[in-house]
């Protein structure tokens, strides 16, 4: 039985259902020629989604991404240090001397899983630092997204890869050359970093990194362009900036910009937030149509689970594994 089968056999009501409806929309929404938004929050490259998430971008099932900075430098930390990490089972009993014990063995815990600073972070700074310097030698502005792009690119971590490269999703869309916005770049260890070298004149200046108004700027005209002759879906995983920032990008156009504009095609959420109406997580897709970013008429979906579990069952489904 492949995975779309046991899930349609067994996946029957309430949540379970749900999965299947929006899988199915998904499916439906590209075979009609239409594009797709992909947005991660919280800590899902470190939760490994790439084994799943790759082969989504590479089959041209996703054509943009939104995510918060650790997402994407956690794939990345991955790619290079994967065999450093530590996984602890037990981390709902840790006592706060054994908190301190991981902090002392540099160990970053993520829930269950420990990021190692030397092997990951430190190992990434030296090599990322040298494309902030070599950006402002030249006098040259780029997205977080593209520097990491050029870290691929140039074959400077290459020889650290500790997995199979099919599995990062970063390297997937380094090769589709997919479009990732970063809002609040800065609330990452790179961007920290970044900062704390600019403070230790390392680096002239901050504008070597452009920012998230400029960001938004890049997504208007990302949007204008791909919705011209197609539709652009939106699938949420988790919710905050990640989800927040790029949903807002039509109702700029439209009510800001005073220019038409097509309203997001399709909308799914992967959220445990608790359902409220006043926080932007928790709110249920039908609050978006009084904000102008869907229709009506928009297939809409939210699957009240975990991310970690039904993101990848999601993607097995809509690549029919």
């Amino acid at each position: 039985m492949t995975i779309k089968d046991y899930i349609k056999h067994h996946f029957r009501h309430f949540n379970a259902a749900v999965v299947i409806d929006a899988a199915e929309a998904y499916c439906d929404y590209l075979t009609k020629g239409n594009k797709m938004m992909i947005t991660l929050a919280g800590a899902m490259s470190t939760a490994e989604l790439g084994l799943s998430l790759a082969e989504m971008i590479r089959q041209e099932k996703v054509h943009a991404i939104c995510c918060t900075g650790a997402n994407l430098e956690e794939d990345v930390f991955n790619l290079v240090a994967h065999e450093h990490y530590k996984r602890v089972s037990q981390y709902r009993n840790l006592t706060a001397k054994e908190e301190v014990d991981l902090y002392k063995q540099g160990m970053n815990r993520v829930t269950d899983t420990c990021i190692p600073e030397e092997e990951a972070m430190r190992r990434i700074e030296k090599q990322v630092l040298k494309l902030w310097q070599k950006a402002d030698q030249e006098k040259k502005r780029y997205f977080p997204y593209e520097f990491l792009y050029q870290l691929i690119k140039n074959g400077a971590i290459k020889d650290h890869y500790q997995i199979d490269p099919k599995n990062s999703w970063m390297i997937a869309a380094c090769e589709k050359n997919l479009p990732i916005f970063t809002p609040g770049w800065e609330d990452s260890t790179l961007g920290n970093i970044f900062v704390s070298n600019v403070i230790k004149k390392n680096i002239s200046n901050y504008q070597v990194v452009k920012s998230g108004l400029e960001q938004m700027a890049s997504l208007i005209e990302w949007y204008q362009e791909n919705s011209q002759k197609s539709s652009i879906g939106f699938f949420q995983i988790g919710g905050g900036i990640a989800g927040d920032f790029p949903i807002c990008v039509v109702p700029l156009i439209t009510q800001d910009l005073k220019q038409n504009c097509k309203l997001w095609g399709y909308f799914c959420q992967i959220s445990d937030s608790t359902t409220s109406y006043g926080s932007y997580s928790g709110a249920v897709p039908n609050e978006k149509i009084t904000w102008g970013k869907l229709d009506g008429k928009t297939p809409r979906f939210i699957i009240e689970s975990d991310a970690t579990i039904v993101a990848p069952l999601m993607f097995a489904y809509i690549l029919g594994q």
